[in-house]
């Protein structure tokens, strides 16, 4: 196929054949700028790229450089569009690159769920996808409401996925997590970033070795699917000392470097990973998650692991690959693995720009639930152009359609 053709109707095999008949820099550049016509072939052209930069040895730095241009061409046109006094409404507009994310801003504003809302609502989803923290538990708390909601929902007969972008577990942390607080969920439900992470390197049948910065978490689920790797909890006490003429050495086999939340990075960390991404030819860039803040405790939020992945993107200036929300793989990966219609998924979320933005992006349904990070206030401000559908104060007032029906 033509460029114009694989654009128009992506397929991973059609772009795969682009990518590889397309092995100059030029190239990939023009391939890249496409995306600017169709923003939401982001994420096939980057696997695709990056399974035939690996199989043909291009340099993966070409392919992040033509990102970063990608990138800016796409933020010059949402400005643009902006500024345009005759646009009633932009229907999709970037906020994130490196994964096709867009924004969809018809500037419709969310309607609060009631008891009316919530049956009719019921009655349409089959399936539920909830965030955790400031969702399910704040910190190590539950949320008022929320086992009851779950069993009510099961009892009704719908699926139910947890999908988080805290990478300090894997599956099996999480699971026990759940259990701790009394929740009766299943490993097969929970995916986090960190499985994200694995599972996206699985994809790529990634052979290389993997620089952690991060936790167990992500060290877990990678021995799950054979991937080597060093750095993470081994690093936490590694300090850099300073002399005329020291370098710090590195390990040319790391083929990636994954970036997800972890309590001791250092500068070292920090170092290591900017070698490698650097002077590594075709080392991959890849974060678990960009959020802000995060939920370390019910007490205040905590610097999120979007200051971790800037560090990185700073000290290279090179742009990630995002696995977690709001880009789109996990969710790809849940509805193929469970045959799920996307028009019959609710997304459950406290954020807007992650959980929203993944619900809106991928057709689903979308709740924004202001028990955690999102205010009232903050939804409703005019800076604000990611409108869910639906709104409440916590998950529980789903359970109003109990009261109506009694």
């Amino acid at each position: 196929p033509t460029l114009a053709e694989a654009l128009a109707a992506p397929s991973d095999d059609e772009l795969v054949h682009v990518a590889r008949f397309s092995e100059a820099a030029e190239a990939f550049e023009v391939l890249f700028r496409g995306v600017e016509a169709c923003p939401s072939t982001w994420t096939s052209i980057q696997v695709a790229c990056t399974r035939a930069a690996i199989a043909e040895g291009t340099a993966m730095r070409t392919v992040q450089t033509s990102g970063a241009t990608c990138r800016g061409a796409l933020r010059a046109k949402k400005a643009s569009m902006a500024r345009s006094k005759d646009a009633k409404y932009t229907e999709r507009t970037v906020v994130m690159a490196g994964n096709g994310t867009t924004q969809h801003s018809d500037h419709h504003q969310a309607t609060r769920l009631n008891a009316k809302i919530a049956k009719n609502l019921l009655d349409s989803i089959d399936c539920f996808i909830f965030d955790c923290d400031g969702v399910i538990w704040r910190g190590d708390s539950v949320i008022e409401g929320v086992p009851q909601t779950l069993d009510m929902l099961r009892g009704l007969g719908k699926k139910m996925f947890f999908v988080t972008n805290n990478s300090t577990k894997s599956r099996k942390g999480y699971l026990k997590k759940f259990t701790d607080l009394g929740l009766d969920v299943s490993a097969e439900e929970i995916f986090s970033s960190s499985f994200a992470a694995a599972a996206y390197f699985e994809s790529l049948q990634f052979r290389k070795k993997v620089y952690v910065i991060g936790e167990v978490g992500i060290e877990e689920e990678l021995d799950l699917v054979g991937v080597k790797h060093l750095g993470g909890p081994a690093d936490a006490e590694k300090k850099v000392t300073l002399a005329p003429g020291q370098k710090m050495e590195h390990d040319h086999d790391v083929g990636a470097v994954v970036v997800g939340f972890d309590r001791n990075i250092n500068y070292y960390k920090i170092q290591y990973a900017t070698l490698c991404i650097r002077e590594n030819p075709g080392c991959l860039f890849v974060a678990t998650n960009t959020d802000e803040v995060t939920h370390l405790t019910d007490a205040q939020e905590w610097a999120g692991n979007g200051s971790m992945v800037g560090a990185i993107s700073g000290s290279t200036g090179q742009e990630p690959t995002v696995v977690g929300k709001p880009a789109p793989f996990m969710l790809k990966y849940i509805c193929d693995k469970y045959n799920l219609r996307r028009d019959q998924i609710c997304m459950v979320g406290d954020r807007l720009n992650t959980d929203i933005l993944f619900g809106l992006d991928g057709g689903l349904q979308t709740l924004l639930v202001l028990s955690g990070v999102t205010t009232f206030e903050k939804l409703e401000s005019p800076s604000n152009h990611i409108q869910p559908h639906y709104y409440a104060n916590k998950i529980a007032d789903m359970l109003e359609v109990q009261k109506a029906m009694a």
